[in-house]
């Protein structure tokens, strides 16, 4: 009778543990709501701009990276392409977050950058095949976008403890809260991206 008492205040302090952070990721997410909205500003922005502006030498980097990408994931499927894509997402998202605390540099170039690579895709893909085209990009990025404007937003937000008077202890504030919302809601989006993308590349190839 004991040892189920324990086991029940255990697992009501683990929930309360998860309900907790998360009610807090989500408070801070909203506090925050303008840095991810200048994410989601630039992101959409240089979507149009790769869209329209395709300059031979910034296309051939496109390419070359499109290229190593391919190559690193040929003959990958299941388990292992949803790894792939979870842990370079990953990758992507923190080091949006963490380096942000550059005034915030590394993230606007970075949301910018793959903005810019989306429009290219994009209008690569309507030239060839269709704007029907578009509606593979659809069921990942419905999780994964989030996740990433989360991130970045975050990492904007991270950079400006700088122009407050207490700049360490926003430094710390900011940094502990980043982390807090990439661990309860960013990889959560991440996983269910990285499980819808790479099940649906596995099931085209």
């Amino acid at each position: 009778m004991r040892g189920k008492v324990e086991k029940g205040v255990k697992n009501g302090k683990v929930k309360n543990f998860f309900r907790t952070n998360y009610s807090k990721s989500w408070e801070y997410i909203k506090e925050s709501r303008n840095f991810i909205w200048t994410a989601v500003i630039i992101f959409f922005v240089a979507v149009i701009i790769g869209f329209l502006y395709q300059p031979p030498a910034i296309v051939n980097v496109i390419l070359d990276y499109i290229k190593q990408v391919l190559a690193k994931t040929e003959g990958m499927k299941g388990l292992d392409m949803i790894s792939y894509i979870f842990f370079n997402n990953i990758q992507i998202g923190f080091m949006g977050l963490i380096y942000g605390f550059v005034l915030g540099i590394f993230p606007i170039i970075s949301i910018f950058v793959n903005g810019y690579v989306v429009g290219y895709v994009s209008s690569s893909a309507i030239s060839s095949a269709g704007v029907v085209s578009l509606l593979n990009l659809l069921p990942h990025g419905i999780f994964e976008l989030p996740a990433i404007f989360i991130s970045f937003g975050m990492g904007i937000k991270f950079g400006s403890f700088i122009f407050y008077k207490e700049k360490m202890k926003n430094f710390s504030k900011f940094f502990v809260n980043s982390l807090r919302v990439f661990v309860f809601v960013v990889l959560p989006l991440l996983i269910i991206a990285a499980i819808i993308e790479g099940s649906l590349i596995s099931f085209l190839k």
